[in-house]
């Protein structure tokens, strides 16, 4: 069913996710977003022994370039949804590519820590912030019933950039210095404009669609109509002006929805996540700096990163085609609080690790529910507010994440240097993560599953579950029906005539049973009913 509008017709259906096609691109481009988004806060640490000696300060000076660039990402996310609310995905992708290359261009020229923390801190961090939250709001629109097998594959591309980033700064430091290499790293970033670029939106094709649906509507009014054409297309010209002048201006799209904090499946995704990002980050942080102290070779400790990283590149999708299976969508919520129970078991039984191959294990089985973490975290959220709230609502999550991120790894840093003893922080890490697992579980049978049980809901669609998007659609295509038939005026001279019709059937009804002719008291109203069907029958035949 399409939209009815009073002075433009029938409009077509809101376009449905195409699940493939040019969605397809669009994946590629999320693909490489999220790998620039989250690997190149890392990758940049190949650098900080030169700038340790070329500014003359320490290791924890030119750390910040990189907490900078993840507070950047984390906590402009309001920004980034009113931004997109306002101008669209692919401008602000434009503008975030310009700014994050600009950053690191910026920062080659740069003479101290300073001047590095506002370029390729801020300015990069920004322009990479500017860029996944809007590339994970096209995902979404591309995306419906292959939702979580896309997030699972774009997922992905964290670990894959994270593994080439790396060497390729080292290639880079050793052949044209650190400032050499950062301008390089600008110019790659250049490549987020062309991701952003094919970020094409639906609403293109739906706005070519109504524009014929509306060509074709005119051209029906201008076919004669009995005798009385002039008449009536005069009074169809004349009824649509004096609507156009009634017509109410449109209330402007909000640019950020609060609203979503009614949703009780939202606030217990929040509280969850705030949980689970207190002790996610910490074991690989703190995991090449436990090996040493365990007496492993530097070489061998850097390796353990990278055992993780390959185990993460298959883990998100082959997570995200698990999610996609019809018996598990409905309930990924359990799959996701399953996952950080994985993962914060894994972090607690690895806690006495004292040898090269117990660490090993445990980064095979980190990867394992790591990467089963990133691929399931942001489908969770798009079950549960839908693709229309979705950039409000990632945008406010990013906000709750970043004060988690400046509360848990500095904390678990501060312990180390106090207790001298990881395996206190290993255990605390892991609680963390499994209490916001075992939160989100409870929290979704208790509070929502119990409130489905007492109210069901109206609509009984099998998918409902995994697309609240096509809900929110279909909603918004009834109000406007009920809207236009409330407010539906006739406006041809033909009207008029058929009511005439009916009204001098109902008055021959009425003296017949006057009469007491032997005819029912309910022909009058069979009379009545069948002059409003005929009335129908002209509405229908003038759209």
């Amino acid at each position: 069913m399409g939209r009815r509008d009073p002075e433009e017709g029938p409009l077509p259906a809101p376009v449905k996710p195409p699940d493939g096609g040019w969605g397809w691109i669009v994946l590629f481009g999320c693909f490489v977003i999220t790998g620039f988004s989250y690997a190149f806060p890392k990758a940049v640490s190949v650098y900080f022994k030169e700038l340790m000696k070329d500014f003359h300060v320490g290791y924890s000076d030119t750390a910040w370039i990189s907490s900078i660039m993840l507070a950047m990402l984390y906590g402009t996310g309001p920004v980034c949804s009113i931004m997109v609310n306002q101008f669209g995905c692919r401008p602000v992708m434009l503008i975030g590519g310009l700014l994050a290359s600009a950053g690191m261009i910026l920062a080659s020229f740069t003479t101290n820590i300073i001047e590095l923390y506002l370029t390729a801190g801020v300015l990069t961090g920004l322009g990479m912030a500017l860029n996944f939250q809007p590339s994970l709001i096209m995902l979404g629109t591309y995306f419906d019933k292959r939702r979580p097998l896309a997030n699972g594959l774009a997922a992905a591309g964290s670990p894959v950039f994270l593994s080439s980033l790396s060497p390729l700064g080292q290639v880079l430091l050793e052949k044209f210095g650190w400032r050499g290499g950062f301008l390089i790293m600008g110019g790659l970033l250049l490549n987020c404009c062309t991701c952003g670029a094919v970020m094409r939106p639906l609403d293109m094709g739906m706005k070519r669609k109504m524009d014929k649906a509306q060509d074709k509507y005119e051209a029906k009014e201008m076919l004669p109509i009995g005798g009385k054409s002039e008449e009536g297309i005069s009074t169809t010209d004349g009824t649509k002006k004096a609507k156009k002048a009634k017509k109410k201006p449109k209330k402007g799209k909000k640019l950020l929805d609060f609203s979503i904090f009614s949703n009780r499946g939202f606030i217990i995704y929040t509280i969850s996540k705030f949980i689970l990002v207190l002790g996610l980050f910490v074991p690989p942080i703190l995991l090449v700096n436990y090996a040493k102290d365990t007496g492993v070779p530097d070489t061998e400790a850097a390796f353990l990163l990278s055992i993780i990283g390959f185990i993460d590149i298959f883990a998100r999708p082959a997570c995200g085609m698990v999610a996609g299976l019809k018996w598990v969508r409905p309930h990924v919520a359990y799959l996701f609080s399953f996952a950080m129970l994985f993962n914060g078991l894994t972090d607690i039984c690895s806690a006495r690790a004292s040898n090269y191959t117990g660490l090993v294990i445990f980064c095979v089985f980190f990867g394992i529910s790591y990467g089963m973490v990133g691929a399931l975290q942001f489908e969770v959220l798009m079950a549960i507010v839908g693709s229309q709230k979705f950039s409000s609502a990632i945008g406010l999550v990013l906000l709750i994440e970043a004060f988690a991120v400046l509360i848990g790894p500095p904390s678990a840093g501060r312990l180390v240097d106090a207790l001298k003893n990881y395996e206190v922080i290993f255990y605390l890490a892991g609680s963390e993560v499994a209490l916001s697992a075992l939160f989100l579980a409870m929290a979704t049978y208790c509070c929502l599953n119990r409130g489905k049980k007492k109210e069901p809901p109206p609509d009984k669609n099998p998918s409902a579950a995994g697309g609240s998007d096509t809900e929110e659609a279909e909603s918004d295509v009834q109000e406007a029906e009920e809207h236009s038939s409330d407010n539906h005026q006739p406006a041809h001279s033909t009207d008029n005539t058929m009511v005439a019709a009916s009204e001098e059937a109902n008055h021959v009804a009425e003296e017949q049973s006057g009469e007491g002719g032997g005819c029912p008291e309910r022909d009058g109203e069979v009379l009545a009913r069948d002059s409003c069907n005929a009335d129908q029958m002209v509405e229908r035949d003038r759209f």
